[in-house]
């Protein structure tokens, strides 16, 4: 079951490295607005698996998961924050 585990976690990297590397730069602050929930998806289902670790490799998986969700969805929070703050209009003195 642990290979399992392994080899789908090692596939979602290769697979997102790809699909966010065709990615092109003008894109990739309005599109990260709608990453925000597909992050947290990630989040949520490393402490998924981290509520099911039987081992030490799946609880530092787990972690690693859950560690980097939080910053990706933290992180695209604060960007998108700044993007739109970028579009209201200033305040003439």
């Amino acid at each position: 079951m642990d290979t399992n585990l392994l080899f789908i976690f090692i596939l979602a990297i290769i697979i997102g490295f790809e699909v966010i590397s065709k990615v092109p730069s003008m894109l990739h602050t309005p599109l990260m607005s709608g990453t925000n929930a597909i992050h947290g998806i990630i989040l949520f289902g490393g402490i998924l698996v981290l509520a099911d670790a039987a081992t030490p490799l799946v609880q530092g998986l787990g972690f690693v998961a859950v560690v980097f969700g939080s910053a990706n969805v933290f992180g695209g929070f604060m960007v998108t924050d700044r993007m739109l703050q970028m579009f209201r209009k200033k305040k003439q003195p």
